[in-house]
């Protein structure tokens, strides 16, 4: 009996060690890039923006589903512009674009085979993941795909346990063995007829758990992500996969992301977890909806963006900041004039976050610090409140700069670093950047 114990529990060890996950050497590459690019755009868009509520408007006015699908309908993008969508983005310094495939009410942005509440079966009828894809390409835009877990409008969802969709009208019996097929079936349509997917971005994970902040985060279902996730890796080795779970990284996944804060940060109340060693991301509204809401102007400013994305270089995260389309396709010009002038600042001082991680100085309220192989940039909002500021390291004391006026700055060598006297500096700038030399 021992020696049958002693066996199984070897077995099981193999086991469990087998399933471990190792990514590739491409897979790692595709994440150093990510980590390196910074700065992304979040799109929200799909059958809900007709109704100008936002993306949970399904759930939130309790719509049904057999009513809800009548958008169907109604979504007609015709000034949809894949073109414009990319050089929006890129001119704002933008070097990713995160679309969204399916969100939660179930609407698909693409031409998929396996469900008819899609976009080619509205008066659009063309299938504008395609169009933004070859855009992408053309304009050297690394393109990732959100996809929801959750569905309010399938019945083989298993909406009975989910802390959402309770009022979609839904009675027949939830079956998750189908519906784990169809997101297979669907995944794999969207990782093999639109070129290289830089990652896919899932949510809706915490439909199946208590609230964030609880004791207990256990998922009410088993979602078989083994499944899911090797069924993308096999795909696509190089594919990163995320999870907006809200909970710390599981096994299989490649990057990290927080909901509408920084690492280190939970004023929204679903980041409880900690930040874990692999790359991270921030996603941001720039107003205080995901999806189109007519009524929402609470945009942010343009000082707001440039502190968000250099407070997350300074805290090696990404930020991708999130825009919500109008339902006739057009990115409304709240958020295009910001990120035009977000991109003048990219354009004069991009290279003080792309390409960086995080600096020697732990991120403060006053400022943060960035670095690559030569310089640390030291990226102040304000002064601190002795005036003097202390960065770890080496550096070359005569050759400290204040990139905003291009004047060199007197500093202070102290024992593993150097001081940096403020009080003779105006700070005039959104962000105010003084570059070190490393010797």
């Amino acid at each position: 009996m021992k020696n049958f114990i002693a066996a199984f529990a070897c077995l099981f060890v193999m086991h469990t060690q087998a399933q471990k996950y190792t990514p590739t050497t491409g897979n790692l590459a595709t994440r150093t890039a990510f980590q390196d690019r910074k700065f992304g755009m979040f799109i929200h868009w799909g059958a809900s923006s007709v109704l100008g509520d936002g993306e949970w408007v399904m759930e939130n006015h309790g719509i049904q589903a057999k009513d809800y699908k009548k958008l169907i309908k109604l979504f007609n993008p015709a000034q949809f512009d894949a073109a414009k969508w990319v050089s929006t983005a890129k001119g704002a310094g933008m070097k990713y674009i995160v679309f969204i495939t399916r969100h939660h009410d179930g609407f698909s942005n693409w031409d998929t085979k396996y469900s008819d509440w899609k976009i080619t079966n509205t008066q659009f009828k063309q299938d504008p993941l395609k169009q933004l894809a070859a855009e992408c390409k053309k304009q050297g835009i690394a393109l990732g795909l959100y996809y929801s877990t959750l569905d309010w409008s399938r019945d083989d969802y298993p909406y009975e346990t989910g802390r959402t969709g309770q009022k979609a009208g839904r009675t027949q019996k939830s079956n998750y063995a189908s519906y784990l097929q169809f997101m297979k079936n669907q995944l794999t349509e969207l990782l093999t007829n639109y070129g290289f997917i830089s990652c896919i971005w899932f949510d809706g994970h915490w439909d199946q758990t208590n609230v964030e902040g609880s004791a207990d985060r256990t998922s009410r279902i088993d979602w078989k992500y083994d499944q899911i996730y090797g069924l993308i890796h096999k795909l696509q080795p190089n594919c990163m996969i995320g999870n907006n779970h809200h909970l710390d990284p599981i096994n299989g996944e490649d990057f990290q992301m927080f909901e509408q804060d920084l690492p280190g940060q939970n004023t929204a109340g679903f980041n409880f977890q900690s930040a874990s060693t692999l790359p991270l991301e921030s996603c941001i509204t720039m107003n205080d909806s995901w999806g189109f809401k007519i009524n929402d102007h609470h945009y942010k400013t343009y000082n707001e963006v440039i502190k968000t994305l250099v407070n997350a270089a300074g805290r090696n995260t990404n930020l991708l900041l999130n825009v919500g389309p109008m339902p006739n396709g057009e990115i409304g010009k709240e958020f295009t004039d910001t990120l035009a002038l977000v991109g003048k600042w990219t354009k004069q001082y991009g290279h003080t976050i792309y390409g960086t991680r995080g600096g020697p100085m732990k991120p403060e309220k006053y400022g943060v610090t960035t670095q690559d192989s030569k310089f640390v940039y030291l990226h102040l909002f304000e002064k601190p409140e002795n005036g003097t500021v202390f960065i770890p390291g080496n550096y070359d004391a005569s050759a400290v700069q204040l990139l905003n006026n291009e004047s060199k700055i007197k500093t202070k060598v102290a024992e593993n670093g150097i001081e940096i006297n403020l009080n003779v500096i105006s700070l005039n700038a959104p962000d105010n950047i003084i570059r070190l030399s490393k010797k």
